[in-house]
């Protein structure tokens, strides 16, 4: 029996989990045609066969018809879920680890124009700031409906041959009963606490008598909405109790906030610069105040943390369930004694970001999660080793030093500068980013165990590569920032690197314009404005920073917005010119027909990256493939036999940003589908 605090068992109902680690509930948006096919279920598996004790399925499984995903979830409302869900469940037990899946009615956190585009409902006709619908306040014969739906849901899940169900009761219908802020409702389902509950509870009845009282049942709840006017943390202790004392509910999951808007969702799911598990003491007082299992997660991304977490009595299960994405083999590392092994999150919030802008979760350097069935999460051994040499010691390159070194090969790599890091280097100079470093950090470990070769400050000229006698040549050079993009004056801007750098020093009176809309764009902005410049960004989309995305857009917005940073949309920069000792910056439009001025001491471009490929055009002619990627064996996953120059040495492949500006997780998926079969 292991003395490590998340390795004892826990006794939950009937049912014995080997540890106290839990994936919780969330929703990759790997669903096909609402069910969870193939994808789905290869998602899952992966982290039960590496020895996590329970997985959540579904953030969110709809119950109900007339609550449509918002993005890609499981309908739950549909009888043909009980043949996905019991296979899905059936392979996870194969590794004896429990299933469970979440369920909700969304209410008003959906909107009208979708599936069905039936009328949004809620227990008030107040809108939801971040989908945008007016629902309809729900009638007496909505709730019965709706409680029947929940019952139907249960009663599936129990056919499936799952382990038990959680409710979701924040931010979704049970739970905007329960809040003053979103419940006008006259009657027994408004006013009083007992009243707001009231819903709540004839569910829970509804669903016990469908799937009886052995089978468990669960709730994700919100225990303080944070938000004046809502639920309180008294409030949230009397539901917490109130919940035990029905004999109904089985196990408490607690969160602490509000996910009615952008940053409301990010204060609940902390994003990268955020503090890490900001409300486990919150959980556990939930725990202390009930006597009553209780599981939490939010941002606790470290074992470290996980396991003071249960050694402390704060919770009962923890959930680490970015972390799982960035690693799915955390259990089995631990048990391996490789803990430092372990791939950690980045906070980078990649995957959720993407499921809220209607793509499937991606973690941003792991790119096999999601992709189980076609990428490998440990990279197979050759059957021939070979001599690879990387250029570049970027994202795409440590990453490909990697994979070539677990396939077995012999590895070096030459880095133009005196560290590894690339572009990752530059952006975690800001605090909000520095958890970045921890992507290059890991892969450096990870090559340096392998016994990958660096040579830096080495520029790899044709000499250099010839010399080492390489089988493979992979490029992974980067790009460099391009500002040259207006009609007049490009020799009056900096770029948003130079500000990063420190090439440039930060004006009093600064204009950036944002063609780009990614991060870089916005730490200059910040790094600026810290100094008290007076900074407008520029940008002719119709949003700021729109590779950005939601979430972890949210902090920097604070930031700017305290440091009265200007924004402004739907305008480009077409020309700079000097005026005195200052600069004017000449706007136009996409829209026609008007220009702006603007009287400033420092332009600043962001408008991406132009490959740094001259050392790939200067090896192309002597390598045996002129470069040529096969396309179609790079998506089917087989070798490259392009022949094009049979005299040629060496195979030839370019990566990442040499090739075109793209972002982190291109760079990596780029190094991980190609090398994985050298």
């Amino acid at each position: 029996m292991s003395s490590d605090p998340l390795f004892q068992p826990y006794k939950l109902k009937h049912l014995t989990l080997k540890n106290r680690l839990m994936i919780t509930s969330h929703e990759p948006a790997y669903p096909e045609d609402g069910m969870p096919k193939e994808r789905y279920r290869a998602y899952h598996v992966e982290r039960a066969r590496a020895g996590v004790a329970m997985t959540m399925t579904a953030g969110s499984a709809s119950v109900a018809r007339d609550s449509p995903p918002v993005f890609n979830n499981i309908l739950a409302w549909k009888d043909e879920v009980v043949g996905w869900m019991k296979q899905l469940t059936d392979e996870v037990h194969e590794h004896d680890c429990a299933v469970m899946i979440q369920l909700t009615h969304l209410g008003r956190r959906t909107r009208w124009d979708k599936a069905d585009w039936l009328p949004v409902v809620s227990s008030s006709q107040e809108r939801e700031a971040s989908h945008k619908a007016f629902p309809k306040k729900v009638e007496d014969w909505d709730i019965a409906r709706i409680i029947e739906d929940y019952a139907d849901a249960a009663e599936r899940m129990k056919e499936a041959g799952l382990d038990g169900i959680e409710l979701q009761a924040y931010g979704h219908l049970m739970d905007q009963f329960w809040s003053p802020l979103t419940n006008d409702l006259d009657g027994p389902y408004g006013g009083s606490l007992d009243n707001r509950l009231r819903f709540t509870f004839e569910t829970l009845k509804a669903i016990r008598a469908r799937v009886g009282d052995e089978f468990i049942v669960g709730i994700r709840y919100t225990g303080d909405e944070d938000l004046a006017g809502g639920l309180t943390k008294a409030d949230g202790l009397e539901i917490s109790r109130r919940l035990k004392d029905s004999g109904m509910i089985d196990f408490l999951n607690v969160i602490k906030g509000h996910i009615d808007t952008d940053a409301g969702l990010t204060d609940v799911i902390p994003v990268q610069g955020m503090p890490s598990a900001p409300f486990l003491d919150f959980a556990g007082e939930v725990r202390a105040a009930t006597n009553f299992p209780t599981f939490h997660a939010a941002k606790i991304q470290d074992v470290a943390t996980a396991r003071h977490a249960i050694a402390s009595g704060k919770l009962d299960m923890v959930g680490m369930t970015r972390a799982h994405m960035a690693d799915p083999h955390i259990v089995a590392k631990i048990l391996r004694g490789e803990e430092d092994r372990i791939r950690p999150c980045v906070g980078a919030n990649y995957c959720l970001d993407r499921i809220y802008q209607g793509g499937m979760a991606l973690c941003l350097h792991n790119p096999a999660t999601g992709r189980e069935l076609e990428q490998p999460q440990i990279v197979p051994k050759a059957n021939e080793k070979r001599r690879v040499i990387v250029i570049g010691a970027g994202p795409a390159g440590v990453e490909a030093a990697r994979v070539a070194a677990e396939r077995g090969h012999e590895v070096i790599v030459h880095e133009a500068a005196n560290h590894a890091g690339g572009q990752i280097r530059l952006a975690a100079q800001s605090k909000r980013r520095a958890e970045m470093m921890q992507i290059i950090q890991w892969r450096l470990s990870e090559c340096e165990r392998m016994g990958v070769t660096f040579h830096y400050n080495s520029f790899a000229d044709p000499e250099v590569i010839a010399a080492g006698e390489p089988d493979v040549v992979i490029v992974a050079t980067g790009g460099l920032p391009h500002t040259d993009v207006l009609d007049d004056g490009n020799d009056l801007v900096v770029s948003a690197w130079d500000i990063l750098s420190g090439d440039a020093q930060p004006g009093r009176s600064v204009l950036i314009y944002d063609d780009a809309g990614d991060y870089a764009g916005l730490q200059a902005a910040e790094k600026i404005a810290e100094t008290g410049a007076k900074v407008e960004i520029v940008t002719r989309d119709r949003s700021f920073a729109s590779e950005v995305m939601a979430m972890s857009l949210t902090p920097f917005i604070r930031a700017l917005q305290k440091r009265d940073v200007t924004f402004t949309v739907t305008w480009k920069l077409d020309a700079v010119r000097r005026d005195g000792n200052g600069l004017v910056a000449i706007l136009g439009t996409d829209y026609g027909g008007v220009t702006r001025e603007r009287q400033v001491d420092q332009v600043v471009v962001n408008h991406g990256t132009r490959p740094f490929d001259d050392v790939y055009f200067d090896l192309r002619d002597q390598s045996s493939n002129l470069g040529e990627v096969d396309y179609e064996a790079l998506v089917d996953g087989s070798a490259q036999e392009v022949v094009r120059n049979p005299n040629g040495t060496y195979q030839l492949f370019r990566i990442g940003d040499a090739v075109s500006a793209r972002n982190t997780h291109a760079a990596i998926y780029d190094a991980l589908r190609l090398v994985k079969v050298l």
